[in-house]
């Protein structure tokens, strides 16, 4: 009996010594209270480490009883030591706070802290490899200012990018990167796409940027991780998550022009619930201000509604799921027509009705600290419906997107795996004995990445995909990019990698005549449009004196695309597409400057770019792409009192499908906004020297009632002003 009362004394003592412990926290920047992933945190004088994930989440376990010491380091902030007694009173997440090593940091230094979803690593944006931009917080702020119903404003405004009006009556735009056709840029929704074939239209139109966190853009081939369509860049759409605090904003905008914005967000966790909502309403009358007879701007009406829901399980599993609705009737063309003073000569009209469902469904599992596993799926509907005299198009679009990917991480190295299934199917109505564009495209795809910190001043991103397209057949897409850390002030990325696009009748072209007439693509004739291409930048950042700070970025870029699908004119007025026996290159260089000083902020960027359609032996400049871009901005923010721009750009003259050379022009604004705490004020004068196609060029030729409507390349709505009020209820 004696020995037996010994050994449970033992093993009682050895549990109080010996017990083992978790400990749980989220590391934090100080100041802006931001995530921070890839914090080490290591239990001093033990092997037991754990590193901070994207959402600054870190777990430590096997930890003994009695008081330790766990210290947290991360590159260029200041080390943290902190002590503490197990067992912990609470199994509660501890909130530890990181404080940079520079006391005082300029924009430059925050931009680095921001994490970046769209290459799936945990690092932060100076630690990765691939070239990306990125448009969050208070630049986002103001461009939603500007431009309050849709996101064409927040892309307009960068070097190498460019929006690109296809249709003079229904205002509908593509985005255009560094010279190339809006089809070979790939739009997704938290890496989503959602916006591809027949969905593109008007996608830039209906998505207002309220309930967006960030926008990221990468130039140039990003097929690796994404597939097919990633030529001349990618643009991934980053929705706001839910936090501890409420998030609840009002966006109400007015404009000159008859618009008139109401957008609303709501976001909040509630233990393991989480959820966010937007909504908007968005309208416009009918406007003409060059008294052409047609409308520079459309009569429409449009709903948003974007419920998400998000579940903790636990501290390692979790899921979302949101719904995307878009409705929208869309009216343009002779003025009076709109107006309801239409007879036999005012009668030109072109109406879009729309219908938009998608479903987002992500799932993320923490297997352990250095494993991760993410599935995702979505299914879209689209809807669209163009009238126009003597002719209506009718098509519906269903498509399906499902991966299941696996991250393993390391301190000095990440790998990203996964597979894909990606269904497009497209119908439409028939109304005549044309023959119906319907299509089923299939395409089976699995990549592999790699993130390598070689040494302290070299880091190496390296990737693989194999598509294998039903009807097209198989592509393999390497990819690489590499990331010099020359010195804490200069840096340099270079990087390459190939790139498809599989063919439909949704392009730039087709768009312009409201796909009337357009052949359906013939599998057996048409092929994959392939491309590779590269790009290399130069970084350099300082502080000269105290307030003034300097940095500036110069990147040359060039791609090469091979076979490009062109719309080639037919027998009985029809039109087809043929992959071209000739190719297009585009080459070019951005330089962004930027310079602060104290409240005041300069942005200066030029992009040239020189892209060549090479067909038939016979080599010619690409319509509708200046050569010159100039962008600046000047800035004064006043932290919650102020923010004032002038902002003025300038376009070169530029070649029009028609063989006419468009004319240069330059669009200046200005805006000013006054914050008092949770409300602000704001009125933005946009292009307020009116410059309009229509004052230096004609937009069609014909008659009113049977017009033919040339290239638009420069603005067609003219001076503008708007202003509104943001609400924010904390």
């Amino acid at each position: 009996m004696k020995s037996k009362f010994i050994l449970l004394l033992l093993v009682a003592i050895n549990t109080v010594v010996f017990g083992q412990n978790t400990f749980k926290a989220i590391i934090q920047n100080e100041e802006t209270k931001q995530p921070l992933s890839g914090v080490t945190v290591q239990l001093i004088n033990t092997t037991i480490s754990a590193t901070s994930d994207i959402n600054g989440q870190i777990i430590l376990t096997n930890i003994p009883n009695g008081q330790q010491n766990i210290e947290f380091s991360f590159l260029e902030y200041e080390k943290k030591t902190e002590t503490y007694q197990f067992p912990l009173t609470s199994s509660d997440p501890l909130i530890i706070y990181l404080k940079s090593s520079e006391h005082e940091h300029d924009h430059e230094d925050e931009i680095e802290e921001v994490q970046i979803s769209s290459t799936r690593s945990n690092r932060s944006i100076k630690d990765i490899p691939t070239r990306i931009e990125f448009i969050a917080g208070e630049e986002l702020e103001e461009k939603g200012n500007m431009k309050a119903g849709d996101i064409r404003m927040l892309l307009a405004e960068s070097t190498g990018i460019q929006t690109q009006q296809t249709s003079a009556t229904s205002a509908n735009a593509s985005i255009r990167i560094q010279g190339l056709d809006g089809r070979y840029t790939q739009i997704l929704k938290d890496g989503f796409p959602l916006f591809s074939g027949a969905a593109s239209g008007l996608g830039l139109l209906q998505t207002p940027p309220l309930d967006l966190k960030q926008v990221e853009v990468i130039k140039g081939s990003a097929s690796t991780l994404y597939g097919g369509g990633a030529i001349a860049g990618l643009v991934n759409l980053i929705s706001k998550t839910p936090t501890e605090e409420r998030e609840l904003r009002f966006h109400l905008n007015g404009v000159s022009n008859g618009a008139f914005d109401i957008n609303g967000f709501y976001g909040q966790k509630f233990g393991k619930i989480g959820t966010t909502v937007f909504a908007s309403h968005n309208r416009n009358w009918a406007y003409d201000p060059s008294n052409t007879g047609f409308t520079a701007i459309p009569k429409f009406e449009r709903y948003v509604l974007n419920p998400k829901l998000f579940v903790y399980f636990n501290d390692n599993t979790k899921l979302n799921f949101g719904i995307n609705t878009t409705v929208e009737n869309r009216i343009g063309g002779d003025i009076q027509y709109i107006r309801g003073n239409g007879d036999a000569v005012h009668s030109y009209f072109e109406e879009n009705k729309t219908q938009r469902y998608s479903t987002q469904l992500s799932f993320d599992h923490k297997i352990d600290d250095k494993n991760f596993i993410n599935v995702k799926n979505s299914i879209s509907y689209f809807n669209r419906i163009i009238n126009v005299p003597n002719y209506t198009f009718d098509g519906t679009q269903t498509a399906t997107f499902s991966e299941a990917s696996y991250t393993h991480r390391q301190e000095n190295t990440e790998w990203v795996t996964g597979i894909n299934l990606w269904t497009d199917n497209f119908k439409e109505k028939q109304f005549s004995t044309f023959p119906l564009r319907n299509y089923n495209q299939t395409t089976f795809g699995a990549f592999a990445q790699n993130l390598w910190k070689v040494t302290d001043w070299l880091n190496l991103e390296t990737g693989l995909r194999a598509d294998y397209v039903i009807d097209y057949g198989a592509v393999f897409l390497p990819r690489i990019s590499a990331l010099f850390k020359i010195t804490d002030k200069f840096s340099s990325r270079i990087g390459g990698g190939f790139g498809y696009k599989s063919p439909t009748i949704f392009t730039e072209e087709s768009e312009r005549i409201q796909y009337r007439n357009v052949l359906p693509v013939d599998r057996d004739v048409n092929k994959l449009e392939r491309s590779y291409g590269g790009n290399i930048d130069f970084n350099y950042r300082t502080k000269l004196w105290d307030k003034f700070s300097f940095s500036i970025n110069q990147l040359f870029f060039y791609t090469y695309l091979n076979n490009p699908l062109m719309l080639e004119t037919q027998s009985n007025n029809a039109f087809q597409f043929v992959n071209s026996s000739g190719h297009i290159d585009t080459k070019g260089t951005e330089t962004n400057i930027k310079l602060g000083y104290d409240d005041f902020k300069l942005l200066l960027g030029y992009t040239y770019t020189d892209t060549q359609l090479n067909k038939n032996g016979i080599t010619s400049a690409n319509p509708l792409t200046p050569k010159h871009r100039i962008n600046s901005v000047l800035m004064y923010e006043v932290e919650d009192k102020w923010k004032i721009g002038l902002e003025a750009y300038y376009f070169s003259k530029q070649k029009l499908n028609d063989n006419a050379i468009g004319k240069q022009y330059w669009l200046y604004g200005f805006m000013a906004e006054r914050i008092f705490g949770n409300f602000s004020i704001y009125i933005n004068f946009e292009n307020f020297l009116d410059s309009r196609q229509t004052r230096f060029d004609t937009i069609y030729t014909g008659t009113v009632t049977n017009p033919t409507f040339r290239d638009i390349y420069a603005p067609l709505d003219g001076f503008l002003i708007n202003g509104g009020i943001k609400l924010s209820l904390e």
